[in-house]
């Protein structure tokens, strides 16, 4: 009975994930400063905190993010991440205005005198929210059920309130859940099992709960009993439904999937959608660039055989393309994006004017009906992680070529997090996404690709599967905060600078005696006073020897559990610059110079800077 609770909740989220990748979440602009005008007028301000800060008198993109208690996704685009309105004093219910918050992730409202009740229907004005607290207020009724639809909360704070009845019992359900108090009310009934035994919960001061660590529920009476069981039967009914009928997707999801692989050999029945669309022009950013279609790219991938395929990631697959002149280019095809035409292409203009000497030049897009192709350099050396661990044979990259290979990839990063105007995080370093050329110098892809992919579905990816890019690379505190962060890229950086290092994977170390990823086995060396065990025997030589040591200690200091104790990636690549200074690898005019970023704790809490001007 376990094990098929089990299963009908684990198929209950695979569908959910299915239904909600579907969906797009919009950055709002508009929307959230019309969130923040309906806020200030619903609620009372006795001390006109709200008064003398929330002045929409201004046409300046950002401006929302000074208003007091406002921190936005970056400080120059009015999207809210979150509102920290706590003690002001504030008065009266809860403002539904919040629905315009379109990506809103946290909400305090806490040690205000708001009162009436919590919204019903609260998962729709906050879907996207991972902490929220209410608490030391004067809200009153119940609980809504509906909070449990809430599934990215990582925090509910509903203490010191007035809040009566049960507590809804599909609060248990959230799998996020790290923090739940709500002390100090007027509670009764049967408290939630969560299904995460570490959930801090604080259920203080409420006379009539029980369950769990407060004592077993007391029958009341053989109605409630017959109630009971009534209900019982209608849930055991309703299970049963529910695993047939999942047994009866499964099962045609299935035959799907096998006729479309029979009917589909190449993996490029999409392209019969394009019929009609060949002679769209590829808009080009460079003028050395000949000029091409639509038809010249399917031509130049043999129509995106399967055959062409170099690569496949999180934001789409990369193709082979050589035009009848010989000239080599990679073509993107981009997974779905939520985006409108005209967005992508305000996009892709940005895009094409980030250039760097580390990073793969965009050349050219494409849009033909629902499909986005992106036309980007060749890279004649492929992928880092192809070079790293070869399907036959050693790795033959030496040392000086891996000691290069970081420093070109850091210099890369930190541009992008320091220089680059407007700042851009990755969201998704690895090995894979290191491209060499034909002097093997390293160039970053992907950047600024994140964007367009829906938030949701990444989000969603990285907890079910295991991926904020690819597994072993994604820091800790991803899965608990779902937010993407400068020193989330310097994490996953780290992990590619231990697998030059140690010639390991970072998904699985290849040992008989250790079973983790690399990142848990460098922690276990440094416990064990036994680092010098990780390095790539192939580099051991006494010449290089502290180059090694000085390398792996950055390494370590890159993939610290806490995000603070990670140096950024301008240190980081003064520091591996440093170490390779006899090799001559950089001059003096490439040196990185990092602007003023101001409070980088601002920075903290990015998911992505906007790929947009100033």
């Amino acid at each position: 009975m376990v094990l098929l609770s089990s299963w009908i909740f684990n198929f209950h989220v695979f569908v959910t994930f299915l239904l909600l990748i579907s969906c797009g979440i919009t950055y709002g602009t508009e929307t959230d400063i019309l969130c923040l005008k309906n806020i200030k007028i619903s609620i009372q301000d006795p001390n006109n905190f709200l008064t003398s800060s929330w002045n929409f008198n201004n046409n300046t993109e950002g401006y929302i993010c000074s208003f007091y208690g406002v921190e936005c996704w970056h400080s120059n685009e009015n999207s809210l991440m979150k509102l920290e309105l706590s003690n002001m004093g504030l008065k009266g219910q809860f403002p539904r205005g919040i629905i315009n918050c379109s990506s809103l992730t946290g909400l305090d409202l806490s040690g205000n005198d708001l009162s009436g009740t919590i919204p019903d229907d609260i998962s729709t004005l906050l879907s996207f929210v991972t902490t929220l607290d209410l608490s030391s207020n004067a809200f009153s009724g119940e609980i809504p059920d509906n909070l449990a639809n809430c599934t990215y909360l990582n925090s509910i704070k509903l203490n010191q309130n007035r809040l009566t009845g049960q507590i809804p019992l599909r609060l248990g359900t959230l799998t996020r859940i790290k923090t739940f108090d709500v002390s100090d009310n007027l509670l009764t009934g049967q408290i939630p099992n969560f299904t995460d035994g570490t959930v801090s919960v604080n259920y203080a001061n409420n006379q009539g709960l029980c369950g769990g660590s407060l004592g077993v529920c007391k029958a009341n009476g053989s109605s409630k009993s017959n109630t009971a069981v009534i209900a019982g039967a209608a849930v055991g009914a309703v299970t049963l439904a529910a695993l047939g009928l999942g047994i009866v997707m499964l099962f045609f999801v299935h035959r799907v999937s096998y006729r479309k692989k029979e009917e589909d050999p190449e993996g490029n029945k999409w392209t019969k959608g394009l019929k009609g669309a060949k002679a769209i022009k590829v808009s080009l950013f460079e003028k050395s660039v000949s000029k091409m279609k639509l038809s010249d790219l399917m031509k130049a991938t043999n129509n995106f055989s399967k055959s062409n395929i170099i690569g496949t990631g999180r934001t789409g697959t990369v193709y082979n393309a050589t035009l009848n002149d010989g000239t080599a280019y990679m073509v993107k095809r981009l997974q779905e994006s939520q985006h409108s035409e005209k967005e992508f292409m305000s996009e892709m203009e940005m895009l094409g004017t980030v250039k760097h000497r580390n990073l793969v030049p965009l050349l050219g897009f494409c849009v033909a009906k629902k499909e986005r192709l992106l036309v980007f350099k060749n890279m004649p050396n492929g992928m880092l992680h192809d070079r790293l661990h070869p399907a036959a044979g050693e790795c033959t990259l030496d040392w000086p070529s891996r000691l290069k290979i970081a420093i070109g990839a850091a210099k890369g990063l930190a541009w992008l997090h320091h220089t680059c105007n407007p700042r851009i995080i990755h969201r998704n370093i690895s090995s894979k996404c290191i491209l060499l050329d034909a002097d093997f110098e390293p160039k970053i892809s992907d950047f600024g690709l994140a964007r367009l992919m829906n938030p949701l579905a990444t989000h969603l990816s990285t907890v079910i599967n295991g991926e904020f890019g690819d597994f072993g690379y994604v820091a800790p505190e991803y899965a608990k905060t779902l937010v993407a962060t400068p020193k989330g890229d310097v994490f996953s950086f780290g992990t590619m600078l231990l697998e030059l290092v140690t010639g390991e994977s970072p998904a699985n170390v290849a040992l008989q005696t250790f079973k983790g990823n690399l990142v848990e086995w460098i922690a276990e060396l440094t416990n064990n006073s036994e680092l010098h065990n990780a390095i790539d025997e192939s580099l051991v030589d006494k010449s290089n020897d502290n180059e090694l040591f000085q390398f792996l200690k950055v390494a370590c200091n890159c993939v610290s559990p806490s995000p603070k104790e990670r140096p950024t990636m301008s240190e980081v690549y003064q520091l591996l610059r440093a170490i390779g200074g006899k090799y001559n690898f950089t001059t003096e005019d490439e040196i990185l110079v990092t602007e003023d970023i101001g409070d980088n704790n601002n920075m903290e809490e990015l998911i992505v800077a906007r790929e947009g001007n100033n």
